[in-house]
Order: C-alpha cells, then sequence, then structure tokens
C-alpha cells in the first residue's frame, strides 16, 4: 500500500529552490525600508519604501491586511506614491476543500487605468492546479497544473487569448525534488526560451545551486550560467554569493539585529571592469535594506 502523496509545488515554484537561492537577499539597486506590524483584531500593516540608486526615484506602498482564519477569508488593500490602488480578496476552503478563489484588481485614477484578474487553486494529494482569468485583458484565461509522485513533478501551462480564439502561449516543466536536492527543467515561452536549475543543500548550514538559460531568439546567443552558494555563519546570520558567465559577481549579508529587526547588505561587481578607470554605465551596484516586523 503506497503512502499518501504530498501537495507539489504550484506552477510558479517550480524550480523556486534555485531561484530563492539565486534571486533573493541581493539588494544592490539602492536602499529599501520595510515595516510590518500586526493588532490583536488579525490586521497587519506594512510600509515599504525604496530608493533607486539609478534614477534616485523613491517609490513605496502602504498595505493593510484582514484575515478571519474562521471563515478563510482575506482582504488585502494596498496604496502606492504611484497612486495605484490594489484590492485583493481570497477565500479557501469555504466552497469545498483544497479551493481557493482570489480576486486581485488595481485601479489608476489619474491614468483612468484599471486591471481584475480572478483565480481558482486546486490543492489535493499529488495534484496542485490553477487557472486564471485577467478580464480586461484579451480576455486572458490562463491555466497550469502541476502533478506529483515519490518526488517526481511534471507540469504545464497554457493561456488562451478569449477574443482571438487562440492559445498566446504554452510551457512545460518536469523536475525531481528530495529532502536534500531538487533538480527542474523547463521549456517556456512556447517552446522558445529553456532553463535548467539545480539546488543542493550540502549541509546544515550550506546551500549550493546553478540556473542555466537558453533563449533561441536571444541576439547575443549562448547560454546564460549563474552558480551560487549561501552559509549560514549563526542562528543570525548568513552570506550568500553569485556569478554568471558575465563576470557579474554578487555578494549579500543578511544580519538579524535583534528580535524583529533585521538589515541586510548587498554588492554587485562587474568583474570585467574591476581595472577600468572610466567604465560605462554603472560598473558596480551597491545597496541596502532593513526590515523591522513586530
Amino acid at each position: 500500500m503506497s503512502l499518501p502523496q504530498p501537495v507539489p509545488p504550484s506552477w510558479k515554484d517550480l524550480g523556486k529552490s534555485a531561484n530563492d537561492l539565486l534571486g533573493k537577499d541581493y539588494h544592490f539597486h539602492g536602499a529599501s525600508l520595510e515595516v510590518k506590524t500586526q493588532t490583536p483584531s488579525n490586521v497587519a500593516f506594512k510600509v515599504t519604501g525604496n530608493r533607486d540608486s539609478k534614477t534616485d526615484a523613491i517609490s513605496g506602498d502602504i498595505e493593510a491586511k484582514w484575515t478571519d482564519r474562521k471563515h478563510g477569508l482575506t482582504f488585502t488593500q494596498a496604496w502606492t506614491t504611484a497612486n495605484i490602488l490594489r484590492n485583493t480578496v481570497e477565500v479557501e476552503n469555504q466552497i469545498a476543500k483544497g479551493v481557493k478563489l482570489d480576486l486581485n484588481t488595481s485601479l489608476a485614477p489619474e491614468k483612468g487605468t484599471k486591471t481584475a484578474s480572478l483565480t481558482a487553486v486546486y490543492k489535493q494529494s499529488g495534484l496542485h492546479s490553477r487557472a486564471f482569468l485577467d478580464v480586461f485583458r484579451g480576455p486572458t484565461f490562463t491555466a497550469d497544473a502541476v502533478v506529483g509522485r515519490d518526488g517526481l513533478l511534471l507540469g504545464g501551462e497554457a493561456a488562451y487569448n478569449v477574443t482571438e480564439g487562440s492559445i498566446s502561449r504554452f510551457a512545460a516543466a518536469v523536475g525531481y525534488n528530495a529532502p536534500e536536492y531538487a533538480v527542474t527543467l523547463h521549456a517556456l515561452n512556447s517552446g522558445n526560451t529553456f532553463t535548467a536549475s539545480y539546488y543542493h543543500r550540502v549541509s546544515r548550514d550550506t546551500e549550493a545551486g546553478a540556473k542555466a538559460l537558453y533563449d533561441t531568439k536571444a541576439t547575443h546567443g549562448g547560454v546564460v550560467l549563474e552558480v551560487g552558494t549561501k552559509t549560514y555563519l549563526d542562528n543570525a546570520a548568513f552570506v550568500k554569493a553569485k556569478i554568471n558567465n558575465a563576470g557579474v559577481l554578487a555578494l549579500g549579508y543578511s544580519q538579524s539585529l535583534r528580535s524583529g529587526v533585521r538589515a541586510s547588505f548587498g554588492l554587485a561587481l562587474d568583474t570585467q571592469k574591476l581595472n577600468d578607470p572610466s567604465p560605462s554605465g554603472p560598473a558596480h551596484k551597491v545597496g541596502l535594506q532593513v526590515v523591522f516586523d513586530s
């Protein structure tokens, strides 16, 4: 008798371990501040601010999230410095077990632009499926599904333009997840882009990973390759490093200053321009992030 299969990751989370290792915690695009608080009545507030190092532009938003766990209801509202209003309503496990419904809307009053999308998610043992309807663009219907058994994962995605009556894009993926490692292969953009990613938890304190990307329509040709690692120095700090085949080296350091306060620093170096006295464009970047979470 076989054991019950766990719920596999969603389509967007295939290869997540490698993507997080190579993409998160590298704060070298400027300075950012994030403040999170929560009230006893299950209302969470989040305020974020960012200063772009390239344009010096400052942006931010304020978000409030109310959660009713008893009835599986979540309501989120945000207002950005670009004067965009975002609203999200989520209902989970009320219509049926494993079913989640989302309604996402946004409105820019000054420009008169608006968006609205409906999302349905169904999860059960060995299956994770999602369906999206973009009301004002197309409208476009997108569906994806991932099936999993004994660590083997198979996934697919397709988007259908209702007005044109045609499939606008499709993608497929195959992967294998084990407790210490994960391998994922993607065929994206209707078969024009291919990616392969690998993640390995070498030890309790060290992680390593790599990702290769090949775009059949790219003008530069060749494969884009990136490798990286993460090491925990102690329970409160870790360092990350990655480098790609263009010679760009990125470093990240994150430190918990005290309970609820974390500071992160990032540095990107173009190793091919280290000895260039006047490189064209910003060859090196530095940035930081401070997060307060009460």
